[in-house]
């Protein structure tokens, strides 16, 4: 009898495994995992926020400037399957050590470059360095956790997430009044820092079960490709979308890049990401439920900014008022949400989110004045920070159900690039609908404001009368006018905005009515019992 061939182990990003579910919760390891979600999307927001300072260190005009955040997101989208590669290759201690110091020396130094071209680069490298924080975040918690703490630990992440996006117009705004605008850099040099130390501490080197197959090219053209089509997308709105030859090129190569890297990865014998996993249920239908998520939630933190700043004139430290109170309620939301998805169906979790996101978005939609202030937007708020807890929580882990932990690299990756493109698109639809329906909404208005009118003229007196007290006819007049131009522009603007809440409403009903309609969740870690498979056993 001849004896059977050895089976050879499974490569690719799917591949290790631990042998045995953990016990016990390596704390300053989650904390260090945990530190590196927050400081990647805060050090992104604080940029978008201060780009205005930025842009004036370093004497750059709006066209220009605009590619000092593009450059740092779309190296954190050209990382991502690097990132998970060099987790499951060298373990996941020495990458993060590693990029979390490169980042500290990297935002220490960003401040001292005053030219827009170094500048770009510093963004550049910081942008790969924090690229490598999020893809191993997750598979950490699955790998490095008990399952029975699993709930928890998804919850700290989507609070992470959470409380960085909506921070960063308070942090941003109190930097500029109370210090420079460096500090928009030189906060991340403590904060990597002491990541680095939980790290070093809290992380143990473990030796690598089946490392995942070299594939240079599948690591170039999958990044790349992605970087390209993230950049497309930041800049589209600016550029006029597809009347640019600039996002024309940069879509097209992205695209043909993504095609040869699925098409080499399906002929390839040791890919490099497990394309079963990738296209098997639930996974397409996880992708586009967190870039809903990602939508909305990029949305709402675009579109309360926007109006703030538009038509009440706000600076960033009072912006930030109002979407602190979507931050701060998440610390105790989020463990909330994690209790349920214990005891509770995760996809009754999901929906109960889902359906506060599109109250919250239509009681500002329907409701929404130019006199609204940080005040008004409390309860939407409140409602909002409630829903995206739950809503976020509850569709990774429903994902997480449905996966085997030797997959938890590959669902990172998916992750990662799901939660970032996702926000883009998001970004892109939101600000392009605004500025298109209130182009829409100005020109309306501007139909029935017509010269000569009686009405038009009777507003412009009484508005010259308001706003001079000199003897000027002439000059009261012209202020007059100005001033309806002032008013339809904000008209116009609240409009807009009022649009755009309908649109996220109506996306988040979408998803809702995926989550709705999907099948039953695997049993998941409810308790310490199921740790490999995670798949309820049928009875016989």
């Amino acid at each position: 009898m001849s004896t059977p061939a050895p089976v050879s182990p499974p490569v690719g990003l799917h591949a290790p495994m631990l042998p045995t579910p953990p016990t016990t919760i390596p704390w300053l390891g989650l904390v260090a995992v945990l530190m590196g979600t927050f400081i990647s999307t805060l050090n992104s927001r604080l940029s978008s926020y201060g780009l205005a300072d930025i842009r004036g260190a370093v004497s750059a005009g709006f066209d220009e400037g605009a590619w000092i955040t593009t450059a740092q997101t779309a190296a954190q989208m050209l990382v991502t399957l690097l990132a998970v590669w060099m987790g499951a290759t060298y373990g996941p201690r020495r990458v993060l050590m590693g990029a979390s110091i490169s980042f500290a020396i990297i935002s220490l130094l960003t401040p001292f470059f005053t030219s827009l071209p170094m500048l770009l680069t510093m963004q550049f490298l910081g942008g790969i360095a924090t690229g490598f924080f999020i893809p191993l975040t997750l598979s950490f918690i699955l790998l490095s956790m008990p399952p029975k703490y699993w709930a928890f630990g998804i919850a700290l992440y989507a609070l992470n997430l959470e409380l960085s996006l909506n921070i960063s117009a308070s942090l941003e705004g109190w930097y500029t009044e109370h210090h420079t605008w460096q500090w928009i850099f030189w906060q991340n040099v403590p904060l990597a820092l002491i990541m680095t130390v939980c790290l070093r501490r809290g992380l143990k080197v473990k030796p690598i079960p089946v490392r995942p197959p070299n594939d240079v090219y599948a690591l170039v053209s999958g990044g790349t490709g992605l970087a390209l089509i993230y950049a497309a997308l930041d800049q589209g709105n600016r550029l006029d979308w597809l009347n640019s030859g600039l996002v024309w090129g940069l879509l097209l190569a992205g695209g043909l890049l993504l095609v040869a890297f699925f098409v080499h990865e399906a002929r390839t014998p040791n890919p490099l990401i497990n394309l079963k996993v990738l296209i098997s249920a639930p996974m397409p239908s996880q992708i586009v439920l967190i870039s809903f998520l990602r939508l909305t939630i990029t949305a709402t933190t675009y579109l309360i900014p926007l109006y703030l700043g538009s038509v009440r004139g706000y600076r960033d430290l009072e912006v930030g008022e109002a979407l602190v109170w979507i931050a701060i309620p998440q610390l105790l939301f989020c463990p909330l949400a994690a209790l349920m998805l214990r005891r509770s169906d995760a996809r009754l979790v999901a929906s109960i989110g889902f359906i506060f996101i599109s109250v919250a978005c239509l009681m500002v939609a329907y409701t929404m004045t130019p006199l609204w202030g940080t005040t008004q937007f409390l309860p939407s708020a409140l409602l909002q920070a409630l829903g995206q807890s739950f809503a976020l929580s509850g569709v990774i882990f429903v994902g997480i159900l449905h996966l085997n932990p030797k997959d938890a690299l590959t669902f990172g990756a998916v992750l990662q690039t799901s939660r970032l493109m996702g926000g883009e698109i998001g970004s892109a639809f939101v600000t392009t609908l605004a500025r298109k329906r209130e182009q829409i909404a100005s020109n309306l208005i501007g139909l029935h404001v017509q010269s000569g009118d009686a009405q038009v003229l009777h507003r412009i007196n009484d508005y010259a009368a308001v706003t001079t007290r000199t003897i000027d006819p002439l000059g009261a007049v012209h202020r007059g006018q100005l001033v309806l131009d002032n008013a339809v522009r904000v008209a116009a603007t609240v409009q807009g905005v009022m649009d755009c809440f309908v649109a996220v409403g109506f996306f988040t009903a979408i998803a809702l009515l995926m989550i709705v309609f999907r099948g039953e969740a695997p049993e998941g870690p409810a308790s310490p019992l199921p740790f490999f498979p995670l798949h309820r056993s049928k009875p016989s």
